[in-house]
């Protein structure tokens, strides 16, 4: 590990691209598909939770909760509705995102999607996006036991890509992720894409969006 190398860590939707709207259409489908009913306020109360913890505590009247095989069903064939929806109706990084990923390149500096995303999503959108040959390593879901607030995901990225926790950056939206940043001893950049701005106040760096920022930016923050 090289204790002077930089490393960049970014969470994934919310950060370089939004399909909030994509997985609540995915959820709609699958409840079609189930004949079944969401629950109320079911997009507000699971956002951000991983789909094994969305089933079994919002589906009991779907299914079973303790049938672990119906559940894996359930978790996965929402995510292939995803993917169905995004190769039909394609999607955009987010604003500044490009720019940001290029500069880190050109200054190589490292850096990681670390996410409790799965990784057949991230592959799905990136060829799409086609931002892959910006980014050293993939950290998903599959990677972790752990999901966030937990820092499991970010300490993870950060071995990866052979830097030390503590000269890495995280570029987060979501408040369990900025405390996962915050445990494992990065400096957080949050960007206001799901979530007030006003509301992300843990974290050490508060943005509208990605916009201005690039490596040099990152450097300062980390001098």
């Amino acid at each position: 590990m090289n204790s002077n190398a930089i490393g960049a860590l970014f969470d994934w939707d919310g950060v370089i691209i939004d399909s909030h709207d994509q997985h609540e259409e995915s959820w709609s489908k699958l409840a079609e598909e189930e004949n079944k009913k969401l629950p109320e306020n079911f997009f507000k109360m699971t956002f951000g939770m991983r789909n094994e913890n969305i089933i079994p505590n919002f589906f009991s009247t779907w299914i079973d909760v303790t049938n672990h095989r119906e559940i894996t069903r359930l978790a996965n064939r929402k995510e292939e509705i995803y993917r169905e929806i995004i190769i039909s109706d394609g999607i955009e990084p987010l604003p500044g995102v490009r720019d940001l990923v290029e500069s880190l390149k050109t200054e190589k500096i490292a850096c990681s999607i670390a996410s409790s995303t799965p990784i057949a999503n991230i592959k799905a959108v990136m060829s799409i996006i086609e931002l892959s040959d910006y980014f050293d390593a993939i950290t998903a879901a599959e990677d972790v036991s752990n999901g966030k607030p937990s820092p499991e995901v970010f300490l993870k990225a950060a071995e990866k890509i052979k830097v030390d926790p503590k000269n890495c950056v995280v570029f987060e939206d979501a408040h369990v992720g900025i405390e996962a940043g915050l445990a494992a001893n990065m400096h957080v950049i949050a960007v206001a894409t799901t979530h007030p701005i006003e509301s992300l106040g843990n974290a050490h760096t508060v943005r509208e969006n990605l916009i201005g920022i690039d490596a040099e930016k990152i450097k300062m923050l980390l001098s």
